[in-house]
C-alpha cells in the first residue's frame, strides 16, 4: 500500500504541479542585476510623518500625496528599513495606531527615462500592514499584509517628460481587525470619567509586538519590455541523475526563443535546453543537502535563462538566474525524509526582532544570528510567526538551513477569523508566500497558521480548504500548522501531513514543578500518534528566563530552571524520536519585545541568546546536544549509501 501511494505521488507530481500554476496569476522573481536588468536601492531617511488626527485621516482629507509632504508640515526623518516605533523619543509614536507617511525623492537614471524599451518597476519588499502607493502623487498600488513584496510598473509615469527623479509617497495603516493577518481588534474606551473622548486601543492574541513601518527595502529595478516574468523549479532524483522541472513565463510578447543552462558551482554548463517549460537531467548531481548531513552541504547550481524576444521595434533580450539546489523531500507515517533520508529538525523558532530597528533588515544583525545558529549546531528554523526577508531565505539556501516557512496566521482566536472573509484573505496569502519562496530548496514545509483556535467549529472547513488550496499551490511540499489544541479537539491536524505541537508544561501550569513534565510530554506525543499516525514535531516548548537571574534550587525566570526543564523535555524526546518524533524546535532562538504586560519584563524572555545576541546557560545546554545529534546523524548516513525513497506514502 505505501508503495502503492509513493508511485501515485510520483506520477501525479508534476501534473499537480501545473495545476498549482496556473492558480498563481504573475511573478514575484527577487530583483537581481543582469546583463539586462538594473536595480536601485531607496533605503535610507525617508520623510515621516504620523497622522494623529482624531480619525486618523488627516491626510487623505488634506491629500498629503500630492505635494512633498514638508509643505503640508513638520516631517521627521525616518530611516528605511525600520520600524518606526522605537527610533524616535515621542512615546506616542511606539504605540501608534492608524496611518503614517513615508516620503522619498528618488534621481533616476538617464536612461531608465528617456528608453522606452525599458520597464521601471517600484518594488517594496514589506510594509506594515495596509500600504497605498503614489509616485508623483499618481495612485500607483494598494496592498494588504505586512510581510510579503508588491510592485508597481511606473514606466509611464517617469518616462513622461521625461523626469529626472519622482516622488514616491507610500501611507500605510497598521490596524489589525478580525479579518486581517495576523488579525486583531479595536477596543474603544467610552467611560469618560477614565478615558479621554475617543480613546482606543489595538489588541491582539499574539505574543509579539505589532511593529509597523517599511520593513525591508524599497527599490527601482528594471528589465526590458519583454521579460521574464516568472519561473518555477522543481527537483527530483532518479539513481544519480539529477532532475530539474523549469516552467518559465514571458510578458510583453508572444514571439519568442528561451533558451535554459544549468551551471555547476563552478561555473561549468552541465545541463542545457530550450523552451518555456522542460526538465534538465544532470548525472552524478551534487544534492542540496541541510547542514551538518553531508560532507559538502548546501550545494546550489545555477539556472541561467535568456530570452530572445521579437518586438515592432526589433529583438529584445532579458537574462535572469536563479539558485537552484537539487533535493526531494517526502513524509512517511513516522519519518520526514529530505534526498530519501531521515532527517531530524533540531534548531529554533525566531523572530524578525532587533532593538531600535524593530523588524527592519538588517544585514550585520542578519549574519550574526547565522553565524550563531551554526554555532549552535541547529540545522533548521521556523519563520514564526510570518514570512521572513527574502534575503534570509537566500542565505538558508546558502548554508543548508532547513526552514519551515509560516504565514502570518497568528492569533486566529476569534470565530470571526474563521470566517469566509478571513479565509479569501488567507488563500491571497498563501499564494503571494507560494509565489515568492517556491524556488527555494531551504523551505522544505509550508505552515499556514500558528496556535488558531482549531477546536471551533468552523475551523475544519476553513483548514481542510486552506491547506488543499496550499498543496494545489505547490504540491512538493508537506503542509502543516501549529496547534495548541487538544488532540480530541483538533478539527484542522486531520489535513496537515506532519503534527506541528506546542506545549509549555511547567511553565503556564503546574509553575515550578519540573517533575511532571517527562509524563506529561509523553502522555501528549503518545495520544497525538495513536490518533493520526503522523510524524510530530515538538514546534515550541521553553521557558522564561530573565539573564542574570541564578537560583538553586532552580526557580522560574531563573537560567537554571530554563535548562532544567530543557533537560526534562530532552529525556521524552530521546525516547520518541526513536519512533514518530521528527524535530524539536525551541522557543525561542532571542528575547524580542511584545505589548507591555505584567506577564512580560520588557518583552518575552523565552530565548536562548539576549535580545542583544549574547548567550544564557540554555544556549550551551542546547549547543551540546544539537552537535550530539547531528554527529549523530552522521554516523547513521555514512554507513548507508545515498539512494532515491520509494516507499513513502508521501513523495512530494
Amino acid at each position: 500500500m505505501l508503495r502503492e501511494r509513493a508511485g501515485a505521488w510520483a506520477v501525479l507530481g508534476p501534473l499537480l504541479w501545473g495545476c498549482g500554476l496556473a492558480l498563481l496569476q504573475g511573478g514575484m522573481l527577487y530583483p537581481r542585476e543582469s546583463r539586462s536588468r538594473e536595480r536601485k536601492e531607496l533605503d535610507g531617511l525617508w520623510s515621516f510623518r504620523a497622522d494623529f488626527s482624531d480619525n486618523r485621516r488627516q491626510g487623505f482629507e488634506q491629500q498629503w500625496y500630492r505635494a512633498p509632504l514638508r509643505e503640508s508640515g513638520p516631517t521627521l526623518d525616518m530611516p528605511v528599513p525600520s520600524s518606526f516605533n522605537d527610533v524616535g523619543q515621542d512615546g506616542r509614536l511606539r504605540s501608534f495606531v492608524g496611518w503614517v507617511w513615508y516620503e522619498r525623492e528618488a534621481t533616476l537614471p538617464q536612461r531608465w527615462t528617456q528608453d522606452l524599451g525599458t520597464r521601471v518597476v517600484l518594488r517594496i519588499g514589506s510594509a506594515h500592514y495596509y500600504a497605498i502607493v503614489w509616485v508623483n502623487g499618481v495612485h500607483v498600488a494598494e496592498h494588504e499584509g505586512g510581510h510579503l513584496p508588491f510592485e508597481a510598473d511606473i514606466s509611464k509615469l517617469v518616462q513622461s517628460g521625461p523626469l529626472s527623479s519622482c516622488r514616491i509617497t507610500i501611507a500605510i495603516n497598521n490596524t489589525l481587525s478580525p479579518y486581517t493577518l495576523p488579525p486583531g481588534t479595536i477596543l474603544y474606551q467610552t467611560d469618560t470619567s477614565k478615558y479621554p473622548k475617543g480613546y482606543f486601543v489595538q489588541n491582539t492574541n499574539f505574543d509579539f509586538f505589532n511593529y509597523a513601518g517599511l520593513h525591508r527595502s524599497v527599490l527601482l529595478y528594471t528589465t526590458p519590455i519583454s521579460y521574464i516574468d516568472d519561473i518555477t523549479i522543481t527537483t527530483d532524483v532518479d539513481q544519480d541523475i539529477g532532475l530539474v522541472n523549469y516552467q518559465i513565463f514571458i510578458q510583453g510578447s508572444e514571439l519568442f526563443q528561451l533558451e535554459v543552462f544549468l551551471l555547476d558551482a563552478d561555473g561549468r554548463t552541465v545541463a542545457q535546453g530550450t523552451g518555456g517549460q522542460g526538465q534538465l537531467q544532470v548525472p552524478r548531481a551534487h544534492l542540496w543537502w541541510p547542514y551538518l548531513m553531508h560532507e559538502h552541504p548546501a550545494y546550489l547550481y545555477s539556472l541561467e535563462v535568456r530570452l530572445t524576444a521579437q518586438t515592432a521595434d526589433g529583438p529584445v533580450s532579458d537574462f535572469y538566474t536563479l539558485p537552484v539546489g537539487i533535493r526531494t523531500v517526502a513524509v512517511t507515517e513516522s519519518r520526514f525524509l529530505i534526498n530519501g533520508k531521515p532527517f531530524y529538525f533540531h534548531g529554533v523558532n525566531k523572530h524578525e526582532d532587533a532593538d531600535i530597528r524593530g523588524k527592519g533588515f538588517d544585514w550585520p544583525l542578519l549574519v550574526k544570528d547565522f553565524n550563531l545558529l551554526r554555532w549552535l549546531g541547529a540545522n533548521a528554523f521556523r519563520t514564526s510567526h510570518y514570512p521572513y526577508a527574502e534575503e534570509l531565505m537566500q542565505l538558508c539556501d546558502r548554508y543548508g538551513i532547513v526552514v519551515i516557512d509560516e504565514s502570518p496566521g497568528a492569533g486566529i482566536a476569534l470565530a470571526q477569523s474563521l470566517s469566509n472573509v478571513s479565509l479569501q484573505h488567507h488563500l491571497e496569502v498563501m499564494e503571494e508566500m507560494v509565489r515568492r519562496d517556491k524556488n527555494h530548496p531551504a523551505v522544505v514545509m509550508w505552515s499556514v497558521a500558528n496556535e488558531p483556535a482549531s477546536s471551533l467549529k468552523p475551523a475544519g472547513y476553513y483548514f481542510k480548504t486552506l491547506i488543499a488550496h496550499t498543496k494545489a499551490l505547490d504540491p512538493s511540499r508537506p503542509v502543516t500548522f501549529v496547534t495548541k489544541s487538544s488532540y480530541e479537539a483538533d478539527l484542522g491536524v486531520p489535513y496537515v501531513d506532519v503534527i506541528c505541537v506546542n506545549s509549555y508544561y511547567s511553565w503556564y501550569h503546574d509553575y515550578g514543578h519540573m517533575e511532571v513534565i517527562q509524563l506529561q510530554l509523553a502522555t501528549q506525543f503518545e495520544n497525538w500518534y495513536r490518533t493520526y499516525q503522523k510524524p510530530i514535531i515538538q514546534s515550541e516548548y521553553g521557558a522564561e528566563t530573565i539573564a542574570g537571574f541564578h537560583q538553586d534550587p532552580p526557580l522560574m525566570f531563573s537560567e537554571e530552571y530554563q535548562k532544567g526543564l530543557l533537560e526534562q523535555y530532552h529525556l521524552v524526546l530521546d525516547q520518541k524520536r526513536k519512533e514518530y518524533v521528527v524535530g524539536e524546535l525551541i522557543w525561542n532562538f532571542a528575547d524580542f519585545m511584545t505589548d507591555q504586560s505584567p506577564q512580560r519584563a520588557i518583552g518575552n524572555r523565552k530565548g536562548i541568546f539576549t535580545r542583544q545576541r549574547q548567550p544564557k546557560s540554555a544556549a550551551f545546554l542546547l549547543r551540546e546536544r544539537y552537535w550530539k545529534l547531528a554527529n549523530e546523524t552522521w554516523h547513521h548516513q555514512s554507513a548507508v549509501k545515498p539512494q532515491c525513497v520509494e516507499n513513502s506514502p508521501f513523495i512530494f
